[in-house]
């Protein structure tokens, strides 16, 4: 059982820690998103202790159809799998089913559809899914909930939430009954809800108040950052955050921006995770404390300053602009491999600058002082 601990708090905003049996994460915390057990841009399990990673997040779908959890579990688990011994948490399969699979049916008992891979049917239900995140053996498995598509109607929003809340109670039940089986890798496997609702602030906050009874290990806020404007997303963080547990860790999915972490650590959030920075990275757009540069820009051909000065990340200590620019311009592997590290250090250590300015009691300045060097309103 995870021990979430609020070590400070500044009007909305938390600082806290989170005890695991991987290791105690420091919150707030982003979690660098390795899919299949690899972060793309051949980045190494042990390249993410050097660029401040204290969470790695992977896929239950992904990892169910290749090469199989099964598979996983008969090697140890995630852990010994990808050679890392810090916390890992698996998302629950349920948004790759909803995004993936065009041809897929709801049920009741889970989702039937077809892998994206083969065309192969598959089935997935809440049982199956902790099935699965047990194999895998990860610090933190996601309840399997439906992501419901933005816009939908307030009677399809209502219908699916009540679908996910049941689903979430047989999570509960599958994951305590494998987490006392003889076999199991991690017994001591954690459990977050999902909050889910659309935009209908009155649905999320029933729903924040119906899961925060059923005593988790976290919350998570779902279903956001998938087409809604970002007034939109802080309105319902503001909506539901209230209405959750203060003694348990609040992870905000899929989210996002530099600028859109500060504004939700304001508003109480503790977890992020989002493909965004590598994604980035790997077409060249690398982060740096002016705001986002793409380093494909004839201007950069003879640049010999690092991607971001005083950046301590592996590319800005040993490279200049100008060769990361030709790199990638030759299509050199490389060229993302550095570009991805140097923008989950600067998410990392985004972070540590947060948790650094919350302890001093000195979040609202450190927050403005950041939005305008990036030269955002």
């Amino acid at each position: 059982m995870g021990q979430y601990t609020l070590l400070k708090r500044d009007g909305k905003t938390r600082r806290g820690e989170f005890k695991t049996v991987h290791g105690t994460i420091q919150t707030p915390v982003f979690m660098n998103v390795g899919t299949l057990a690899a972060i793309k841009g051949a980045v190494s399990s042990m390249d993410l202790k050097e660029i401040g990673c204290q969470v790695e997040l992977s896929n239950t779908y992904h990892l169910h159809l290749r090469p199989t959890d099964k598979v996983v579990g008969e090697l140890g688990g995630l852990h010994k799998f990808m050679n890392w011994d810090r916390p890992i948490l698996t998302d629950s399969g349920g948004f790759q089913v909803f995004s993936l699979a065009a041809m897929r049916k709801i049920k009741e008992e889970g989702v039937y559809f077809n892998s994206h891979i083969d065309g192969r049917k598959i089935f997935m239900g809440p049982e199956e899914s902790m099935q699965i995140q047990s194999n895998l053996a990860s610090t933190i498995a996601m309840a399997f909930d439906e992501c419901i598509p933005n816009p939908s109607t307030r009677e399809y929003v209502e219908n699916s939430v009540a679908r996910t809340t049941r689903w979430l109670e047989r999570c509960k039940k599958e994951m305590d009954r494998l987490n006392s089986l003889p076999d199991t890798i991690n017994k001591d496997q954690m459990l977050f809800g999902i909050n889910q609702g659309g935009t209908y602030e009155d649905i999320r906050i029933e729903h924040a108040k119906t899961i925060s009874k059923m005593d988790l290990d976290g919350y998570a806020i779902g279903g956001l950052a998938v087409g809604e404007s970002h007034e939109d997303m802080y309105k319902v963080i503001d909506a539901v955050v209230p209405h959750l547990p203060v003694d348990k860790p609040i992870y905000l999915m899929g989210v996002g921006t530099p600028a859109n972490i500060l504004e939700a650590v304001e508003r109480g959030v503790d977890f992020f995770d989002c493909v965004l920075p590598a994604r980035n990275g790997r077409h060249g757009h690398l982060f740096t404390k002016d705001g986002k540069i793409n380093i494909m820009n004839a201007k950069y051909e003879l640049d010999t300053k690092p991607i971001d000065e005083g950046c301590q990340c592996p590319a800005c200590k040993h490279y200049t602009r100008a060769y990361i620019r030709h790199l990638f311009k030759a299509k050199e592997m490389l060229a993302m491999r550095l570009a991805v590290l140097h923008n989950l250090y600067f998410y990392n250590n985004l972070m540590q600058e947060i948790r650094d300015a919350i302890d001093a009691d000195n979040f609202a300045g450190f927050k403005a002082k950041k939005l305008q060097e990036w030269g955002i309103k």
